[in-house]
């Protein structure tokens, strides 16, 4: 059996968070290099990103059979994030934007890309997954040893999550 290569998370991941896109399903490169977007990798903790699927069964019992069967219903979407905070510390001017920008009721999308190294700018062609999420209240985590000031913000997703959508040039 041949050997099947595997891809690397540790610095293969970049995301942005982006305050308009026009068409989901479609992001254009200048859209995610637009003023206002928001290059959050680096506030994001290592365990920061959680994007989240759930979906529902639907119930389809039959008089004939012994078994309950069941076919796919809605699904529902959801994402947290964490990120370092920098709230009153010494660090505060130069490294708090993530807290700063996604503050709750902040509406905006969440852009995803992985395998490419994280220095790479977006290109036409890369493929992205797109999170439309208004963000919930900053909530503080308890503090640890050994450990930064973090804080999650929980995200609601407010339209279809895209996944896999390739860059496009602009028009």
């Amino acid at each position: 059996m041949a050997e099947i290569p595997s891809t690397p998370a540790d610095g293969n991941f970049k995301v942005v968070y982006v305050p308009a896109i026009a068409d989901t399903k479609a992001p254009k490169l200048d859209e995610l290099n637009a003023d206002g977007a928001l290059d959050i990798s680096c506030y994001l903790t290592g365990d920061g990103w959680n994007p989240t699927k759930e979906q529902a069964t639907i119930s389809d019992p039959r008089m004939c059979s012994r078994q309950e069967f069941g076919r796919p219903g809605r699904k529902t979407p959801g994402l947290s994030i964490t990120v370092i905070d920098n709230t009153n510390s010494d660090n505060e001017a130069d490294a708090n934007e993530a807290v700063e920008t996604i503050t709750e009721g902040a509406q905006g999308y969440f852009v995803e890309r992985v395998g490419v190294p994280y220095e790479e700018e977006f290109a036409v062609g890369q493929k992205v997954s797109i999170y439309p999420a208004t963000a919930g209240e900053k909530q503080l985590l308890a503090p640890e040893a050994n450990s930064v000031t973090r804080s999650t913000i929980p995200q609601f997703i407010f339209a279809d999550v895209q996944t896999d959508k390739p860059i496009v040039a602009a028009a």
